[in-house]
């Protein structure tokens, strides 16, 4: 199928909001179901197909984007945060661990959902972009969500100092082959050029620090659910 036959991507228009719609609903409903079977065989079956649908996406990004001469360096390594997303994400599916959780958890919802909000894709439903960025991105959120609510995982204040390690690391990291192959993982030397929370920044670099304090401030925004139900379980348990 020719791109010509593809209508251009509608942000929020139907298809979006079907898979922004998906990407909440499955899991939750799935969290439901796993909570009313109790059945830890039926958990870790959740867990693998979500993990089989997150691959099989990466994998099949790689199959259409080599068939049409898509990758390059700047696309081709796993250095965007969305993959180490994808990664932390995947290691829990498979094997649960507070570690991976909670860098899957913040980096899922603090930077995995930007790009789901706003894809940077030409084409909407059927594109096979289209596919494999909402199967991809929308998994990654997914199966946090299932993790978060049917499984009963969640970060604590012990997770920030981890997380935000590991951050900065990945900015390294990203920085570092940004400069020595001249690529751009991370937006690091130049912001994106499809419409993004960028364009409200100041220019390169003064975007870095800003992106910083973003990452520590959605930090905050994603854990305080979990906090306020503390101090309500702690206020309970105190009245008892």
């Amino acid at each position: 199928m020719s791109h010509e036959t593809f209508q251009p991507f509608v942000l929020f228009g139907r298809s979006h909001q079907i898979v922004l719609a998906l990407t909440v609903a499955v899991p939750l409903l799935l969290s439901v179901l796993a909570r009313l079977a109790d059945s830890r065989t039926l958990e870790r079956s959740i867990c693998w197909v979500f993990a089989a649908a997150i691959l099989g996406a990466w994998a099949y990004w790689y199959m259409i984007a080599t068939q049409n001469g898509w990758l390059d360096i700047g696309n081709a390594l796993p250095m965007d945060l969305c993959s180490w997303a994808c990664i932390a994400t995947v290691v829990t599916l498979i094997w649960p661990n507070q570690k991976s959780y909670e860098l899957a958890y913040f980096w899922a919802l603090a930077g995995t959902v930007q790009g789901i909000l706003r894809p940077g894709i030409p084409f909407d439903f059927p594109d096979p972009r289209f596919v494999e960025f909402s199967v991809f991105h929308g998994g990654i959120i997914a199966s946090v969500l299932f993790l978060t609510v049917g499984m009963k995982m969640r970060p604590y204040p012990s997770s920030f100092p981890r997380v935000i390690a590991w951050t900065l690391f990945y900015m390294a990291a990203a920085g570092a082959v940004d400069w020595a192959l001249g690529v751009d993982y991370g937006f690091l030397r130049s912001k994106p050029i499809y419409p993004s929370l960028f364009d409200l920044m100041p220019a390169w670099p003064y975007y870095l620090p800003v992106l910083v304090v973003l990452g520590v401030l959605s930090m905050a925004i994603y854990y305080a659910p979990f906090f306020l139900i503390d101090r309500v379980r702690g206020f309970r348990a105190r009245r008892s």
